[in-house]
């Protein structure tokens, strides 16, 4: 844990530096397919084959979503294996997941060829362009199940602590990929099946590569039993990779939402409706690249803000708030004045320059669409920003602000403006987007200047003890389990660890203390599943396991909540309490405590035991509170002294003092 402490010492600016390049290279590294396709495909086929590649991009990046799905969802179980030191069933869980994401790719492309044209015509394909996305299509979704597999492993990979690997196997395929696009096409004379049987073969040797590390891992070792499915290890995987999922089927969304009033309004103008879905292909890679530096940025600067945030150095906080918009504001400014100045450049870059018509119109809405890219940039910057210090009631909604307010545009502008309004609802959504979130971040500003900063992080101590009975202490909300277990710990002797366990966490994770001690309040209440997902949480989550392990590692002690009971279950010598009581008494204490009204108390009842249950089910899949789970349930209401005798009597009574 001292190693982190030059996150809080050195310059920020290097620190900067340091962490975001390396986020922002393999963000554009994950694009470089699918823009280099565009490129050849412009060039040597038309912005007809630029549609269609368009028209096939929503049903990979279904593929990409799962494979993330499952591939993040095993490297976070991998981690937290790891954390906890049950090193013995990772192998399992890493070939359920594999298994899963070749599976789930069978399944993408059985759904693709057998749907056909109609699945087709349903995203966005024309009477233009079907043929084209047809050919495409095909030999895309042939190499699905293998592409997929390839990009869970680079997820494991990653999580076995050898990124670079990961790194080399994509930027391998992704070279395969531009040498072949150019040969194939034009060399080959293969036109847009050229295009597809270049990336299925960069896919293919990435593959490969990938599949060779599971020779010499560095944490498990697989062999034919490990890809052996198990639904018991592989829902703790898809819990922790729905985030992932999720936030690609988002994209698909809002793709297959384009591409369909493109088709609709293109047709009714003098473009058609081919031209408009060729030109917004085209503008949305330039978008993606822009968008990926900004959150390179941004994913850079996560574990510098979050340390020097729990550290209380708020000072430097806001010198990494105002580098990481200023960054992102140069990217974003010079982005601007090229697409401005120059769009043509751009355009002809993709191919097509020759079609006066699409040349004029693309060059028209590239100007529309990306004029507040900046803005954009700046928006989800902040989001992310948020995300580190703790945020997230602010940050969940920020973060999919803008795409939302997108969607909604791009239904209502058109009807009044035509084709070329599905352009200006991004600039649209931009203006609003950034109002909300500098309202946010005004006052965010300002709750850091004016909290009292400690230039010395707070030491999260762990303190030895004898060795002895681990004590874990599970209770409902209202029933004084807190106390009871500082009382119990004051008997016995030994240390009790609650507020102490989110700091020592934090020091784990980089992440802020207020953001950890949040991951199981009752403030997350709405889409509390997709929240407890979310990369932040689950960094997180995995830091304050491993924190609780370091706890019981140095002797007897009182562990309250964070599901340690669950977190210590292969532990020796550990007693699990759970702490009940009727909701009368609860209410009443809640009354005592907070000077809640009873409605105030009920209401309070509810959504904390409703948060702590759903978090026990996140990371465990079993039910908290359930009685076969503990070696003792003891009713509160008997006071908190008489219930700590109880705790007492039966430790010593078992011999485990």
């Amino acid at each position: 844990m001292e190693n982190s402490n030059y996150l809080g010492t050195e310059k920020v600016g290097k620190l900067l530096q340091k962490f975001a390049i390396p986020c922002i290279c393999s963000l554009i590294i994950s694009c470089l397919y699918n823009i280099v396709d565009q490129i050849f495909v412009g060039n040597g086929v038309g912005y007809l084959g630029n549609a269609a590649t368009g028209v096939i991009f929503p049903i990979t990046v279904v593929g990409w979503g799962l494979s993330l799905f499952f591939g993040d969802g095993a490297a976070a179980a991998l981690s937290v294996s790891l954390g906890r030191g049950e090193t013995k069933d990772i192998h399992r869980s890493v070939g359920s997941a594999v298994l899963g994401s070749f599976l789930s790719g069978v399944v993408v492309i059985v759904i693709a060829y057998l749907w056909g044209e109609g699945l087709l015509r349903m995203i966005g394909a024309t009477d233009a362009n079907i043929q084209m996305a047809h050919e495409y299509g095909v030999i895309i979704f042939a190499m699905m199940p293998l592409a997929m597999t390839q990009n869970t492993l680079a997820s494991i990979i990653r999580a076995d602590g050898s990124p670079k690997y990961a790194m080399v196997a994509m930027l391998t395929g992704a070279v395969i990929n531009i040498i072949g696009d150019p040969v194939a096409i034009f060399a080959l004379d293969m036109g847009i099946k050229g295009a597809a049987w270049a990336t299925i073969l960069g896919q293919f040797v990435s593959f490969l590569i990938c599949a060779a590390y599971l020779r010499h891992p560095k944490t498990f070792r697989v062999g034919a039993g490990s890809f052996r499915p198990s639904m018991v290890l592989l829902k703790p995987v898809m819990a922790l990779g729905t985030s992932s999922l999720l936030t690609q089927l988002s994209i698909v969304i809002i793709t297959v939402v384009n591409n369909v009033l493109l088709v609709k309004y293109g047709a009714r103008s003098a473009y058609g409706a081919d031209i408009p879905l060729a030109a917004f292909v085209v503008i949305m890679k330039l978008f993606q690249i822009v968008l990926n530096i900004a959150i390179g940025i941004a994913a850079g600067a996560q574990p510098i803000v979050g340390y020097n945030y729990g550290a209380k150095t708020y000072g430097r906080v806001r010198e990494l708030l105002k580098l990481m918009i200023q960054w992102t504001a140069i990217v974003g400014l010079i982005c601007i004045v090229l697409f401005e100045a120059v769009p043509g450049v751009f355009i002809r870059m993709f191919g097509s320059a020759s079609d006066p018509v699409y040349f004029h119109f693309a060059v028209l809405c590239l100007r529309i669409y990306l004029s507040l890219i900046l803005v954009t940039c700046v928006q989800k910057v902040c989001a992310i920003f948020l995300q580190s210090i703790g945020k997230a009631k602010a940050a969940a909604p920020l973060s999919v602000l803008r795409d939302v307010l997108l969607i909604v545009f791009s239904l209502l502008i058109p009807v009044f403006m035509g084709v070329t309004g599905i352009f200006w609802a991004a600039p649209a959504a931009d203006v609003l987007a950034i109002f909300v979130t500098a309202a946010v971040m005004v006052r965010v500003w300002k709750e850091l200047g004016q909290e009292k900063e400690e230039r010395e992080p707070a030491a999260a101590a762990i303190r030895q003890s004898r060795q002895g009975t681990v004590i874990t202490i599970a209770r409902e909300h209202g029933s004084a389990g807190k106390r009871i277990g500082q009382i119990v710990a004051e008997k016995l002797d030994i240390p009790c660890y609650y507020k102490e366990l989110v700091a020592v966490a934090a020091q784990e994770s980089g992440l802020a203390q207020e953001f950890i001690s949040g991951i199981n309040s009752d403030e997350n209440a709405v889409m509390r599943e997709l929240y407890l997902t979310a990369d932040p949480v689950k960094r997180a989550v995995a830091a304050q396991e491993k924190a609780i392990c370091h706890i019981a590692d140095a002797g007897s002690c009182v562990i309250i909540g964070r599901s340690a009971d669950y977190v210590l279950r292969g532990y020796p010598n550990v007693v699990r309490i759970f702490i009940y009581a009727p909701k009368s008494y609860r209410e009443k204490k809640i009354m005592e405590m907070y000077g809640d009204s009873p409605e105030a108390a009920k209401k309070s009842i509810t959504r904390s035991d409703a948060a702590r249950s759903a978090y026990y089910k996140s990371i465990s899949g079993q039910e908290w509170g359930n009685p076969h789970g503990y070696e003792l349930c003891i009713d509160a209401s008997v006071g908190e002294e008489a219930a700590a005798d109880m705790i007492c009597s039966y430790i010593r009574r078992m011999g485990r003092s």
